[in-house]
């Protein structure tokens, strides 16, 4: 099937259940496109995959997020409502 084609139907087809395997093969499905017209075909399609994953919740497959941060470096602290 064509990647283009494909990162469309996973667009549609995905839900909370399968958000993060689908995105995993949307990336991967981005990166055997060979010009950059195709890439920017399916960018409004990654960027609502993305989105969906944040909006609904799911965290970024492990290893992926962790490896994006500094090494030693907690996230600050929450603040606590009704104090303060």
């Amino acid at each position: 099937m064509d990647p283009v084609a494909e990162i469309k139907r996973l667009y549609y087809a995905t839900t909370r259940a399968t958000i993060q395997r689908d995105l995993d093969k949307a990336i991967a499905l981005l990166k055997t496109l060979s010009t950059e017209e195709e890439r920017e075909r399916v960018g409004v399609f990654m960027d609502g995959l993305s989105q969906m994953r944040s909006e609904w919740g799911v965290a970024p497959a492990a290893g992926k997020a962790s490896a994006r941060r500094k090494p030693g470096r907690r996230p600050a602290p929450r603040a606590v409502k009704g104090r303060g």
